[in-house]
């Protein structure tokens, strides 16, 4: 089969904040390190970015940071959609494709004190310390944790959310170590919260691209750019999640990472306080990623993460 010739221009389309901009560009890089193509960022404005008061959770949850981007690539403002992983629903789009993953950052959580504290550990925080976390998953795994901490909704872009730690609202908030890597702010980083202790969202710190499903240049060119290892992990990770019937905020960890030609598997279900989870593991070749998820969220189901979820 002959290789379409690459499109004379790609649009891609981003929200605007620090952090979406910083993995737009990334992507135009790889794109133009691939193609003489020409490449132009379309900024799009999301719900989720023009509310920044309302929980996550009352706003609908899923789809708040990426539905007005997806919009801008099927009615043709746009080309491709570049989204951070974690916060695109598992359930397809009519007439898109994630055709793109590029090679994923480091993808654990992290405790970030204000400016000038240190800590050790989770455990050397005051008791009751304010924890600022607007995740549903960030909360339960550290309430499961220290069920003495207090944690409280937190909104805004990656500077907003220092900006109110350092003036005194929280005693510590959580941020993706890869969102602080990318925006340079890898010093403010205190603890990073690794697993056993948390587990990090499905499809954390990786990037996904759409484009139109019948768009075939523009998907040659993004699987040019994709990292089958990212590729693996994540689909993996998705799999679990849409067979849960969870969505992208739900009280859900999984951790996809490749041993050799493997692919192990955590997955962990909890309830919003905490105090009720339950766990599971599985191991593969990294060609069966999608059963391996499905056949992960069924053990979970079988021990009753289906109730956790709904509460």
């Amino acid at each position: 089969m002959t290789p379409s010739p690459p499109p004379a221009a790609i649009r891609i389309a981003t929200r605007a904040s620090s952090l979406a901009l910083w993995q737009a560009e990334h992507v135009a890089a790889l794109l133009r390190n691939q193609t003489a193509t020409q490449v132009e960022l379309v900024h799009v404005s999301t719900s989720g970015d023009q509310d920044r008061t309302r929980p996550l959770a009352e706003m609908g949850g899923v789809g708040v940071f990426t539905r007005e981007v997806q919009r801008a690539v099927l009615d043709g403002r746009a080309d491709i959609a570049v989204h951070s992983l974690k916060d695109l629903p598992t359930d397809t789009v009519d007439g898109l494709a994630l055709a793109g993953i590029p090679e994923r950052a480091p993808r654990f959580d992290v405790l970030v004190l204000p400016s000038g504290q240190h800590a050790e550990s989770i455990d050397d925080l005051p008791a009751s310390a304010r924890i600022g976390t607007g995740s549903l998953r960030r909360r339960a795994q550290l309430l499961h944790h220290r069920s003495d901490l207090l944690m409280q909704d937190i909104r805004g872009n990656v500077e907003t959310r220092l900006r109110k730690l350092d003036d005194g609202e929280y005693d510590a908030i959580v941020l993706a170590e890869a969102g602080l890597t990318r925006l340079g702010l890898k010093g403010r980083i205190s603890i990073r919260l690794e697993p056993p202790l948390m587990l990090p969202a499905v499809g954390q710190a990786a990037i996904g691209i759409e484009c139109r499903a019948d768009d075939e240049p523009v998907i040659e060119l993004l699987q040019q750019i994709t990292d089958p290892v990212a590729r693996a992990e994540t689909t993996a990770e998705r799999a679990c999640l849409a067979e849960l019937r969870a969505g992208c905020h739900a009280p859900v960890g999984v951790w996809a990472r490749r041993d050799d030609d493997q692919l192990l598997i955590d997955a962990v279900v909890l309830s919003p306080d905490g105090q009720t989870t339950v766990s599971s593991d599985t191991s593969g070749s990294l060609n069966d990623a999608e059963q391996l998820g499905r056949d992960l969220a069924g053990s979970l189901l079988e021990q009753g993460a289906d109730a956790l979820i709904r509460a």
